[in-house]
């Protein structure tokens, strides 16, 4: 073997050895450089939840089946009443039983409820009205005749949540009608021109009356379709036919001139619409879903 054999070959051993950090200095940083490793994890859906859904899972569509997920549930807390839930036809016997009491007057009339969604509700109310009075320590009577009123307004249940046989609600009415009235038995005396005993009276006096109310109403299921509620009302006059002898006292449907305070006490039946599309209970979760 020459010299200059040698040489290279002690040349080539050295270059070896210094580039041995170098190779592992790169074999080191491959090791710690993060990879992403592939995964076929399959995603499962939460116990007990739809077929539906489960299908959306295996397809991979999670955001749509949580978007599922989501609507059922808020269909749960709000159960959808379809638009035409019921109709219920109302008996107000409130003021006959205020008569045993001593009343003066009294009113009695039907009511039609249109129940929209189990929330809005359109009313018509048509009704009759009369009073009687002689009032202590004076020296008339008054009669108020049996006369025609209507009101036309709407109620919102606030307990839209739950079944229909149980409501709270609030509402706005606005009330009319035209009557006569007499004031008889009139006894003027006059000390000063020594007159006594001069009789007076006004008969078939005409008026009528515009005015508006708000109420808060409780209604709960009987029996079968039946149901009892009861109403307070706070009202006050829009407009009313004055003549010159004074102002009446009863005004029908209103009732007397000098409160703005009125209860009322109603026998409902009610009559089911669209009953297959309601929302009824599953007996063994507990949970509200949609009707057949």
């Amino acid at each position: 073997m020459t010299t200059a054999r040698l040489h290279r070959i002690v040349m080539c051993l050295i270059a070896l050895i210094l580039a041995l950090p170098l190779l592992a200095q790169e074999q080191h940083d491959r090791k710690v450089t993060p990879v992403k490793p592939a995964t076929n994890k399959v995603l499962t859906p939460p116990k007990g939840t739809d077929e539906k859904i489960i299908q959306q899972y295996l397809t991979g569509d999670t955001a749509q089946a949580r978007a599922q997920e989501r609507k059922d549930s808020l269909a749960r807390i709000y159960p959808h009443y379809p638009k035409l839930t019921e109709l219920s036809l109302g008996l107000n016997f409130g003021d006959l039983l205020m008569m045993a009491f001593g009343q003066k007057y009294t009113s009695i009339d039907l009511s039609a409820t249109l129940n929209m969604w189990n929330r809005f509700q359109p009313v018509l109310v048509v009704g009759l009205g009369r009073a009687k009075d002689t009032p202590q320590d004076m020296n008339f009577t008054y009669t108020g005749k049996l006369s025609p009123y209507f009101k036309l307004g709407a109620n919102y249940n606030f307990l839209f949540k739950n079944e229909p046989r149980y409501q709270l609600y609030a509402g706005v009415r606005l009330g009319y009608t035209t009557f006569k009235y007499d004031i008889t038995d009139v006894n003027i005396n006059n000390p000063y021109w020594g007159e006594t005993g001069i009789n007076y009276e006004m008969r078939g006096v005409n008026s009528n009356a515009l005015w508006g109310e708000f109420l808060a109403g409780l209604k709960v299921g009987l029996f079968s379709n039946f149901a009892l509620g009861w109403e307070v009302k706070f009202h006050g006059m829009f407009k009313e036919k004055k003549n010159g002898n004074g102002k009446p006292w009863y005004i029908p449907g209103y009732g007397t001139r000098n409160g703005n305070w009125a209860f009322g006490i109603s026998l409902y039946y009610t009559i089911p619409l669209n009953h297959d599309r309601w929302p009824v209970k599953d007996d063994k979760k507990g949970n509200v879903k949609k009707g057949n």
